[in-house]
């Protein structure tokens, strides 16, 4: 008689509520796949911010944090007046580099809108400088402006000039680091306000030429009113930009001579690492954070009263 076996009776599956790992591969997968990308995120920008804080409020003693002090380094930020003398110093590099830029910028995009013989070549040609890296920069400019093997001094030889100790006199290095500055960044302002212009449309400024309109009034009144949104979005950009400058001075002068070009992150970065005072240093660095949000927030705040007229 043969033997009667049973066949194992299968479980019904809900559809509607898979086990957890059908689940695992369909509603979690997006999680799991940012995960390494929000771990390293977590790791380089979040957990450091949230060091420096802690590192504000202490009294550092053989590199680590040794007595908590409240708001003392806070108090003695508002008393130093190297610190406030690093702001002033920052505060005018950034507004003569980013007036400069910007109306370089703009004279530049307003003429390479016009059609003329390898146009699409020089356009090109005009973003090399801002595909360099700062350090590069700064060595190139360096032995640009040395006073006797430079082309600058060969230049003002040539003409009969004697050469300009750029770097070594308070004055001319200020001057010399803003230039390197423009020569690096108005390329930016270039291609935002380039781009624009070319967004515009082309209706109104015919129909104000066939008015009569001269091309000054129709750049003051239709084409600069049209374009300011896209400005204040180029200036708020590369104002938050440069007030971070670090990488060209520390290359080109270190902050000198003296203080002459000493900006706020050459100052912040002498008391940590020169001086190993990492909690002043960490203070001083959130009393700036506060400074570019205030300055971004009066930005925001022109694009958005532009926006709604």
């Amino acid at each position: 008689m043969a033997s009667l076996t049973t066949a194992p009776i299968e479980q019904p599956t809900d559809e509607r509520n898979p086990p957890w790992y059908q689940r695992l591969g369909t509603d979690y997968l997006p999680f799991l796949l940012l995960a390494p990308a929000v771990i390293t995120l977590l790791a380089l920008t979040v957990y450091p911010f949230l060091y420096s804080v802690y590192i504000s409020f202490f009294r550092f003693r053989g590199g680590r944090p040794d007595t908590f002090i409240g708001l003392d380094n806070y108090a003695r930020l508002l008393q130093d007046p190297h610190f406030w003398e690093s702001i002033r110093t920052l505060l005018l590099y950034a507004a003569l580099s980013v007036t400069l830029e910007f109306v370089l910028g703009t004279a530049l995009a307003l003429f390479f809108t016009g059609h003329f013989p390898l146009r699409g070549l020089w356009r090109s040609l005009m973003i090399v400088p801002m595909m360099l890296t700062p350090v590069v920069i700064g060595v190139i400019w360096r032995l640009m402006y040395d006073p006797n093997f430079g082309i600058t001094a060969y230049a003002l030889r040539s003409i009969g000039l004697a050469p300009i100790e750029w770097l070594s006199k308070g004055n001319w290095a200020f001057v010399a680091v803003v230039l390197v500055d423009v020569w690096n960044w108005t390329p930016f302002m270039f291609l935002l306000i380039l781009a624009g212009l070319e967004s515009l449309p082309v209706e109104p400024f015919e129909a104000a030429r066939m008015d009569g309109a001269s091309r000054f009034q129709i750049f003051k009144d239709h084409m600069l009113p049209m374009l300011a949104p896209t400005m204040l979005v180029a200036l708020l950009v590369r104002s938050m930009d440069v007030l971070r400058i670090f990488d060209q001075i520390f290359i080109m002068t270190s902050g000198g001579p003296g203080s002459a070009t000493e900006v706020t992150s050459l100052y912040l970065y002498k008391t940590a690492f020169k001086f190993f005072d990492m909690g002043y240093a960490a203070a001083g660095l959130f009393v700036l954070l506060i400074l570019i949000t205030i300055l971004s927030r009066i930005y925001i705040r022109f694009l958005g009263t532009g926006e709604e007229g």
